[in-house]
């Protein structure tokens, strides 16, 4: 009896079969828009899949900062395609990454997408990416799944050339056990492409668009077995190969010569394991078992993967070892240290050994030694005395303004500047640096508020640690700090987000009103440079200011795959007029 399945996929990327290395790079995006090294956008031409006409309503027209069910925050969109946009995005209650896909709820394929993602939500099985919410909501349909910043698509490690045997023995026993797993609770993939498989940094494979991107594509099949095996077929061939098993180019990797057909992966390249690419051949062929071969072709994955479980197990290559040196022997260890080796007679050091200096064993050489050791004593004593005279007469010294000078001099004749006392701040906003995109304007007060609390934290940003790839955020943002009226700046104390920002900080000249540009601020009060978590500064001479710029313009890993910034609390330190 024929199957047929509307189950799908993850989202595609808008370009062609051969996707760029930074889209390769870039995990959590989605997969190339093709099946079996042809173009799905069209009609699917082959048995084993077809695709509905494409929908004519457009993708919602959203853009960064706007939030789904005050939870998930869009940050930048990945895919808008076929009616449908996808996005990386933050779940503020939980504080991760997130995917969201987006459609218009009138959209043709709305209904399907939704219990698709539902019906993928309930196999809750960890070797497939995880779909955590779908909801239908103000006139739109969005699903929400895992975002995985420590995986690496196969598309990526295929770019570097093909798998270790053993590493397609795992890929090629995962997959199929996984798809095998699924298709027992009725649920197809169609779509499984070298973008949909994902490595993690624990060496397991997980697959991601498990019963959605189909749906959004409105592909269906009446095999859909049949479709996934020869899909992981095609995983396996290209792992072994690094070769797309048809004539057509895709996912960056180069086809069959056209005309031959399908060829045997070691007739293809040399040295690969005969067992593994037997069974990508059985996996691959259409109408039953190949011309080489008795065993019947693999027509599900349950199948498929008992063919890997028969076949002898591959071992993990052993690890490279490198010997150490040989241990070379002492010329004390080998008895010869002090000793004349008569002419003609081969010893075990190759390199001469310098005869030890004589002892000052004579009457003068005891005099000699006493005497050095004297002038010795004489100059440390001298030195202490030195020291603790200068010391004491320091002590006693009074600065210009009659009180014990112990702060850090500069010289003499120029004393360093007094700290001075904290001053009043009244305003603290965002400088939207390239333009109106303000970074978090809302939580720019709670830099200035005196609380311990976190104050301006900057979103997390994957990828980009300049704060974004937005172009207002080229030359970084910051904070502007309102004195309310020009006095002397002498120094600051800034307690950080986190330490290893790269940061400086800037004042508007005396005669400012309203400074809304970088440029706007050219006094210069401390050098750009990466800063601690406290950032400390006393000016050699007062600065006559009302607002001060606290500008950041990198920021630094946050240990989840992404960076993030930001200041607690600023305090000004000045002279009060």
């Amino acid at each position: 009896m024929a199957e047929r399945s509307t189950a799908a996929v993850d989202v595609a990327d808008n370009d062609g079969d051969e996707p760029s290395a930074a889209q390769a790079a870039k995990v959590t995006s989605d997969g190339v828009n093709t099946q079996n090294g042809r173009a799905a956008d069209g009609p699917m031409p082959e048995k084993d899949g077809e695709r509905t006409n494409t929908a004519s309503t457009a993708a919602p027209e959203l853009h960064s900062g706007h939030k789904l069910a005050r939870r998930y925050r869009l940050e930048e969109c990945v895919t808008r395609v076929d009616g449908f946009s996808s996005w990386r995005a933050m779940d503020e209650k939980l504080r991760r990454a997130v995917g969201v896909h987006l459609m218009p709820a009138d959209h043709s394929r709305a209904r399907s997408v939704l219990a698709a993602a539902r019906s993928s939500a309930l196999l809750g099985d960890p070797r497939f990416v995880q779909v955590l919410d779908a909801v239908e909501e103000n006139d739109l349909v969005y699903v929400v799944h895992e975002w995985l910043p420590d995986a690496t698509e196969l598309t990526a490690l295929l770019a570097a050339g093909p798998l270790e045997a053993h590493e397609a023995y795992q890929l090629v026993s995962q997959v199929s056990q996984a798809m095998a797993a699924a298709h027992r609770e009725g649920l197809a993939h169609l779509r499984l492409t070298p973008s949909a498989i994902l490595r993690t940094s624990t060496g397991q494979w997980r697959i991601r668009g498990l019963a959605v991107n189909a749906a959004l594509r409105g592909i269906t099949s009446e095999t859909p077995q049949r479709a996934d095996t020869e899909a992981i077929g095609a995983l396996l061939y290209a792992a072994l190969t690094q070769r797309w098993p048809y004539e057509s180019d895709a996912y960056g990797l180069t086809g069959l010569p056209k005309g031959v057909g399908l060829i045997a992966p070691d007739q293809v390249r040399a040295g690969v394991h005969r067992g593994l690419g037997e069974l990508a051949m059985r996996a691959l062929a259409n109408d039953g078992a190949t011309a080489s071969r008795q065993e019947p072709a693999c027509t599900t994955p349950e199948e498929l993967s008992k063919a890997v479980s028969a076949m002898p197990r591959i071992r993990p290559p052993e690890p490279a070892f490198t010997a150490p040196p040989e241990y070379q022997h002492t010329t004390y260890q080998q008895g010869s240290y002090g000793r004349t080796t008569s002419s003609g007679v081969p010893t075990a050091q190759s390199l001469p050994v310098a005869p030890p200096p004589p002892p000052l064993q004579s009457r003068t050489g005891r005099a000699l030694k006493w005497g050095v050791a004297a002038l010795l004593i004489a100059a440390l004593g001298l030195g202490s005395w030195q020291l603790a005279d200068t010391l004491l007469e320091r002590g006693t010294q009074k600065g210009n303004s009659g009180t014990s000078n112990n702060t850090k001099p500069g010289t003499d004749d120029n004393p360093k500047a007094e700290p001075g006392e904290q001053l009043p701040l009244s305003h603290a906003r965002v400088l939207a640096i390239g333009g109106d995109d303000q970074v978090k304007p809302e939580l720019a007060a709670k830099a200035i508020d005196g609380s311990t609390e976190p104050g301006w934290v900057t979103p997390q940003y994957l990828g980009y640690s300049n704060l974004g790839n937005l172009p207002g955020r080229k030359d970084g943002s910051g904070i502007v700090v309102d004195l309310g009226k020009v006095k002397d700046v002498t120094g600051l104390d800034v307690d950080l987000y986190v330490e290893g920002q790269k940061i400086q900080v800037l004042a508007a000249p005396e005669d400012a009103s309203n400074p809304n540009s970088l440029s706007a601020f050219s006094q210069q009060l401390t050098k750009l440079e990466v800063a601690p978590k406290k950032l400390q500064a006393t000016l050699e001479k007062p600065v006559r200011t009302r607002f001060v710029l606290i500008h950041i313009t990198d920021l630094p890993s946050d240990g989840e795959g992404g960076y993030r910034g930001g200041i607690n609390e600023i305090r000004v330190l000045g002279k009060p007029s």
